[in-house]
């Protein structure tokens, strides 16, 4: 039995950049898709950090996803999460 060929387009490796813009790119468009279905905003983003916090834990282990988790109220308030800025 044949099997049609199967052509995948070589490409190099994205870097960590491109990588997390990609990353960041089919996030927004699953979350809008989402959304558009009726899912609420608070248990979208409850739900995203579960799963991001579950895979940390999977990839670096319990205690350095604690550590990095301790750096997150400054940063937040640091506005590092906001996407308005507020003017001065």
């Amino acid at each position: 039995m044949s099997h049609p060929a199967s052509f995948a387009i070589a490409r190099d490796p994205l870097d960590d950049l491109e990588q997390k813009q990609a990353a960041l790119g089919y996030l927004s468009e699953a979350w809008a898709e989402a959304r558009h279905d009726g899912v609420d905003g608070d248990c979208l983003a409850q739900a995203s950090l579960f799963a991001a916090f579950a895979e940390l834990v999977s990839t670096y282990g319990e205690d350095a996803v604690a550590k990095f988790a301790e750096g997150l109220p400054l940063r937040v308030r640091n506005g590092e999460f906001s996407i308005a800025q507020p003017k001065q």
